[in-house]
């Protein structure tokens, strides 16, 4: 693996800063000075240290993605991008997978891993692991619409959600914040239009305690830091 590639992933910074430590010398393996930020080592094998503390491998990837609109929430698909083709190839080899998924339309907030206990704890409908979309819908809401967002709404297929928040941020711009704790195909729009608004725009800002980065342009994605992981581990 590349040095700096390894040092983002165990948390010590981005590829641009990791980059920097290399350049000060401060990184050595097993007790010889890195001075390529491309350099291959083996954390298995060798005593990665920077600045003299001793580098944690993890045997798992957590990433963060601000996941663009077009994009298929899959590993593969013969028709359409995945989320994984946007990934650099030495996180590929590492074999992620989206947790959950996202519509193709849908921007935002998507967590990719290779640990499969992590992503079961939060895609289990027995978490109730909230999620935070923000949308722009064609009409202004109402107290009516938001009252049966709270008790749970009916949806085409017969299905009543598990009751939602349905908050308006800009009535001028009709921009709100829908929280739910499920999942369901389409649930955010399909929701929408049972209350007589149709979604204009959709991103996920939010799951759980994690909220999307805000330095993360669309199509951008970072690792997940330990404080992040942990939170989702307890949500």
């Amino acid at each position: 693996m590349r040095i700096d590639k390894l040092l983002a992933h165990t948390g010590y910074g981005t590829r641009k800063e990791v980059k920097k430590l290399v350049k000060q010398g401060a990184v050595e393996a097993d007790g010889i000075k890195i001075k390529s930020f491309s350099a291959q080592v083996n954390p298995d094998k060798e005593v990665i240290t920077v600045k003299g503390e001793t580098v944690e491998y993890r045997e798992f990837i957590y990433l963060m993605m601000n996941k663009p609109p077009g994009v298929i929430s899959a590993t593969e698909d013969d028709m359409h991008e995945t989320v994984v083709n946007i990934l650099e190839l030495e996180d590929i080899v590492r074999q992620p997978f989206p947790v959950g998924r996202l519509d193709k339309d849908t921007e935002g907030l998507l967590i990719l891993t290779n640990d499969g206990k992590f992503a079961h704890g939060i895609t289990s409908p027995k978490k109730h692991v909230s999620k935070v979309y923000e949308a722009v819908l064609d009409q202004t809401v109402t107290e009516e619409d938001k009252k049966r967002f709270a008790e749970g709404i009916v949806l085409d297929d017969g299905y009543e959600t598990k009751p939602a928040r349905l908050e308006q941020i800009d009535s001028e711009k009709m921009l709100v914040h829908i929280t739910i704790s499920e999942g369901k195909f389409h649930q955010v729009k399909r929701m929408c239009h049972a209350v007589g608004k149709e979604v204009l725009f959709l991103k996920r800002i939010q799951i759980g305690g994690i909220v999307l980065d805000p330095k993360l342009e669309t199509g951008e994605y970072r690792d997940l830091r330990d404080e992040e992981i942990e939170e989702l581990q307890n949500s």
